[in-house]
C-alpha cells in the first residue's frame, strides 16, 4: 500500500470516529500515525528523480515572497505588473510550469518574488507539480495566496488544507510547548494553563506512537493534539500569508465591503493595477522588515540605500555584519538618531536594538 493510500485510510477512519473522551486516546494515536506518514511527503525527493526543471531557485534579496494559488487566478499577471518579470499569462489552466523568479524593489529593499506553478487540490499527493511547489513554498518569508475574488472561500479553504497537510502553518505562531526527550524517568507533564483539549492519556498515546517512553513536557498554552505532534515532529514552518483577492473589477462595491472583512486579505485588480499600494504596504508589514540608514562621519545620512534587516534581528552588531563582517573588529560604539533612542544622537553599544528608519554612524576604535 502506498503512502497516499495509507494516509487516505487513516483520514477515513478519523472522519468516522466520534470525538469524545472515550475516543480521545484512539484519535491521538491516529493523528500521530498520520503525521509520521505525511513527513515522507514533506521530505525532498530522493536523488535520481531531481527536483524537476525550474524548481532550484537561488535566493536573492532580503526576503522571498511566493505566489501560490489555483491555476489562472492572475498570479502571473500580478507578478508581471509588480516586478516587470514576464511569466506567461493565459486563461488556460497550468500556464506556469516552472518557478519564475523576479525581484521587487520596495522601500529600498530588494525582495525576491516567486511565481509558483498553479496549485490544485491533491497537490500534497503529488498531483500536478504540487510536491515541488510546496517544497519551494516552505522556503518563503511570506506567501501571497492569490484567489479569484468570485470564489475566494472555497479555494482558500482548499489551499489552507493543502498547506496544513505538508507542515506549513499560515499566520500562526509556534505552540508554546517545551518538549525534551530523556533516556529514563517516564513522562513528566506540567502545564501553566488549564488544558481543555489534552490529558495525560492522550499525550501518552501520541508519545507511544513515536516510541517515546521518557520525556519532560511543559505546556504554556492550551494546546491540542495537533500542536503537540507539530512540536515532536519539529519540521513545521510558520509563515505569514496575505490573501490576495484578484479581479475586483468584476464585483460590486457592496461585495468589496464584505471581502474587506476577511482577515489578512487585500483585494486587488492585477489587470488594472488597482490597490497595489495597500498590497505592498501589507507585504512590508508582514515581512517585518526595518530600514536603517548609514551616516558616514562628517557627511549627511545616505537615504538612497538603507540597510534592510528583520525587525527581530536588528541589533547594532547585526547592522554592522550586514555591511561588512570586519567592522565589528574595529567597533568602538555607534551614534544613533531615531525612535530607538531618547536623545539625538545617542551613544550606544553593539547590543542596542534599532528601529525602522534609524540613522546610524559607526565609530571605530582609535
Amino acid at each position: 500500500m502506498s503512502t497516499y493510500e495509507k494516509i487516505k485510510e487513516i483520514e477515513t477512519e478519523m472522519a468516522r470516529t466520534q470525538k469524545n473522551k472515550n475516543t480521545a486516546y484512539h484519535l491521538g494515536t491516529l493523528k500521530a500515525k498520520l503525521a509520521k506518514l505525511k513527513r515522507e511527503l514533506i521530505a525532498p525527493p530522493k536523488s535520481g528523480g531531481g527536483g524537476g526543471e525550474g524548481f532550484d531557485v537561488a535566493g536573492t534579496g532580503v526576503a522571498r515572497v511566493g505566489f501560490v494559488g489555483f491555476p489562472s487566478v492572475g498570479k502571473s499577471t500580478l507578478m508581471s505588473k509588480l516586478t516587470g518579470t514576464f511569466s506567461e499569462v493565459s486563461e488556460v489552466e497550468f500556464t506556469t510550469l516552472t518557478t519564475v523568479p523576479g525581484v521587487l524593489h520596495y522601500k529600498g529593499a530588494k525582495i525576491q518574488i516567486l511565481d509558483l506553478p498553479g496549485i490544485i487540490e491533491g497537490a500534497k499527493d503529488g498531483k500536478g507539480r504540487g510536491r515541488q511547489v510546496i517544497a519551494v513554498a516552505r522556503t518563503c518569508s511570506l506567501i501571497f495566496l492569490v484567489l479569484d475574488v468570485l470564489k475566494p472561500l472555497s479555494h482558500k479553504a482548499v489551499i489552507e488544507r493543502e498547506m496544513e497537510s505538508v507542515g506549513i502553518r499560515l499566520n500562526k505562531e509556534p505552540p508554546n510547548i517545551v518538549f525534551r526527550k530523556k533516556d529514563k524517568g517516564g513522562i513528566n507533564m506540567t502545564s501553566t494553563v488549564s488544558l481543555t483539549n489534552l490529558d495525560k492519556d492522550v499525550v501518552k498515546s501520541i508519545l507511544n506512537e513515536y516510541r517515546i517512553a521518557s520525556a519532560d513536557i511543559s505546556f504554556r498554552c492550551d494546546a491540542t493534539a495537533d500542536d503537540l505532534i507539530d512540536v515532536i515532529e519539529g519540521n513545521r514552518v510558520y509563515i505569514p500569508a496575505v490573501y490576495v483577492l484578484n479581479k475586483i473589477d468584476q464585483i460590486s462595491i457592496e461585495e468589496l465591503d464584505l471581502i474587506y472583512k476577511i482577515p489578512h486579505a487585500v483585494p486587488v485588480s492585477a489587470h488594472h493595477e488597482w490597490n497595489f499600494d495597500e498590497l505592498l504596504e501589507k507585504m512590508w508589514l508582514y515581512l517585518n522588515l526595518v530600514r536603517i540608514y548609514t551616516k558616514p562621519k562628517g557627511l549627511l545620512p545616505d537615504y538612497s540605500a538603507p540597510v534592510v534587516l528583520k525587525r527581530d534581528r536588528a541589533a547594532v552588531h547585526e547592522f554592522c555584519n550586514a555591511i561588512h563582517r570586519g567592522i565589528l573588529k574595529e567597533f568602538s560604539h555607534a551614534l544613533v538618531w531615531g525612535n530607538s533612542v531618547k536623545h539625538n544622537p545617542q551613544k550606544v553599544g553593539r547590543e542596542h536594538v534599532l528601529l525602522d528608519e534609524d540613522v546610524v554612524s559607526i565609530v571605530k576604535k582609535k
